[in-house]
């Protein structure tokens, strides 16, 4: 794999990037390990690829001129690494397979990766066997220029690329990688979920006449009987370059006739086509294109476009996989968070929101709904994670607690505590934190809150907004229990506390005090400062404006439920 990367995409960009080179080439980690092999060190060395990956190549190879071990202390390759410097040898010997010591001249330049040297890259050729010595030194050290520019542009397309779920910048962040390292104008076109072709990026030089980049937008469908590279490339077809003959054929199909109009707009010398194709399917298309003359892509460097199509067919794929999973995620979530009971008396307003990152769905949870002795069960969860994993298993738990809850007449904590034990038996959730809460009206006197907590946050009463009710906005903490999960709570505790006329009781998942590096209580006290003050609001826009409060550094889904009791 690439110094500091990985996986099988990069393998096969950076085989691309010098398979064709006609000088042996190793590439070794930071530690002096063999990460890959091009074709000519494998013939030169007598050695199998797979034999030489994962050894330490100064032990394996690196020889002094009568075959002996060169300490490891005065080995120049090793250095490149150490000191992040070029060098040079021409009095060395690598050993083949064989036993042979192969007398070699070598060029080594560290590979930079995020600032940091990740590895070097090797080529060497063997003395005996190579060409007069005119212009030889130009030629190697042009070769190793040549090979650490692929390795750089490989990094940067595994790296950039693999930052993003969204299409349009995927798409935006391809074409700075190939301009003008490998083309002097990209054009990058793709397929819609209707069989539809948009141009979406057109790239070109710096100080271009913007004007060309008006070629964006919907094109002509793709014909599939088309000669046209475009086209049948869009069909699945393999890389091709185009030279001046191919270019000026009469175009066949209204697609064709586009392409052929925008490579004349540039002035093209040659254009090479690649798709943009993952395992599922062909995504679109990348042209790329040359405007010098003598500049014509070379079959090297078509392999390594294809790759480099390849690899962001496959962000681009990943892209719309999510988005399409993220469509599904949010009409589950709004099947999954039921709505809140309405009645006279219930004033009830409930908020989610999904995890900034992942599926956009996940394991906060709240409900309420009515009890067979006449209260109102409010819940507020959470099951560990934010993806669909999650939402499944927050599902089981709430639709378990519903029917507890209402089998029997029973506390809260009592409640829970069945809940606890049929989690173990009848769901796959690890653990989870959840408060129930009993609101309820008596026969005379103010309303009444029952509640348990399983390792939640702790509810917040805010006081109603003018007096004679007004106090300090606290948090309720009896009824703190253990959480679900972590083997039973034998016991688990109720609190009771009666809820003055106009007052607001806020429950939330930990998502909304959550920030990572900051100190919790901190934040817990910023969130009752705050949604005291905001108190006063009617209480729809109360929960708007608590959302808000969420930390910018939030990494977690957030659900809450506030409950407005009615005025006296």
């Amino acid at each position: 794999m690439i110094p500091g990367g990985g996986g099988e995409d990069e393998q096969r960009l950076l085989g691309a990037a010098f398979a064709g080179l006609s000088a042996g080439v190793l590439l070794l980690d930071a530690g002096g390990r063999i990460v890959a092999v091009n074709p000519r060190a494998a013939e030169l060395l007598g050695r199998a690829t797979a034999a030489m990956l994962g050894a330490d190549a100064h032990e394996l190879l690196h020889r002094d001129p009568g075959g002996g071990r060169v300490p490891r202390s005065r080995c120049a390759l090793l250095a490149v690494a150490e000191q992040g410097r070029p060098a040079w040898g021409e009095s060395d010997a690598f050993l083949t397979g064989d036993g042979r010591a192969l007398p070699v001249r070598w060029s080594a330049a560290p590979v930079i990766r995020g600032g940091r040297t990740a590895g070097l890259a090797v080529v060497f050729a063997d003395i005996a066997g190579s060409s007069a010595p005119v212009g030889r030194e130009a030629a190697r050290v042009s070769l190793l220029e040549g090979l650490t520019e692929r390795l750089t542009l490989v990094g940067e397309i595994t790296e950039v690329l693999s930052g993003t779920l969204d299409v349009e910048e995927a798409v935006d962040r391809l074409g700075p990688l190939l301009v003008p390292d490998l083309a002097d104008w990209v054009a990058v076109d793709l397929r819609t979920a209707e069989g539809d072709v948009r141009r979406v990026a057109v790239l070109g030089p710096a100080g271009r006449d913007a004007a060309l980049e008006a070629w964006r937008g919907p094109l002509p469908p793709p014909t599939a009987l088309s000669r046209s590279a475009l086209v049948r490339v869009l069909h699945g077809a393999e890389p091709v370059v185009l030279g001046a003959p191919e270019m000026a054929e009469p175009p066949d199909a209204p697609l064709a006739a586009v392409q052929t109009g925008f490579l004349r707009a540039l002035g093209a010398t040659s254009a090479a086509v690649v798709p943009l194709s993952s395992a599922r399917e062909t995504t679109g298309a990348i042209t790329a294109v040359r405007t010098g003359a003598g500049r014509s892509f070379t079959d090297a460097e078509l392999a390594l476009l294809a790759d480099i199509g390849h690899r962001a067919g496959v962000a681009i794929d990943n892209a719309r996989l999510f988005g399409e999973q993220r469509d599904i995620a949010t009409a589950m979530q709004h099947h999954l968070l039921t709505e809140l009971p309405r009645g006279p008396d219930m004033r009830l307003a409930a908020r989610y929101q999904p995890a900034p990152a992942g599926s956009r769905i996940g394991g906060d949870w709240y409900d309420a709904f009515p009890l067979s002795d006449g209260a109102t069960a409010l819940v507020i969860g959470d099951v560990i994670g934010h993806d669909l994993q999650a939402a499944a298993r927050m599902a089981q738990l709430r639709n378990i607690l519903r029917a507890l809850a209402w089998d029997r007449h029973e506390a809260p904590a009592a409640v829970v505590a069945r809940l606890d034990d049929a989690m173990a038996s009848l769901t796959d959730v690890p653990m989870a934190t959840m408060i129930l809460a009993y609101v309820e009206k008596p026969p005379t006197g103010p309303w009444r809150l029952r509640w348990t907590s399983a390792g939640h946050p702790p509810p917040l009463l805010l006081p109603a907004a003018s007096p004679p009710c007004r106090g300090q906005a606290r948090y309720l903490e009896a009824g703190q229990g253990l959480v679900l999960g972590a083997g039973g709570d034998p016991e688990r505790p109720d609190g009771t506390e009666d809820l003055p006329a106009g007052s607001t009781l806020l429950l939330f998942t930990d998502g909304l005090v959550e920030d990572p590096g900051a100190d919790l209580g901190a934040q817990l006290e910023r969130l009752r400062r705050h949604a005291a003050a905001l108190a006063t609001h009617p209480l729809e826009e109360f929960c708007d404006q608590i959302l808000r409060l969420q930390p910018p550094r939030n990494t977690d889904d957030t659900a809450l439920l506030a409950f407005r009791v009615p005025p006296g």
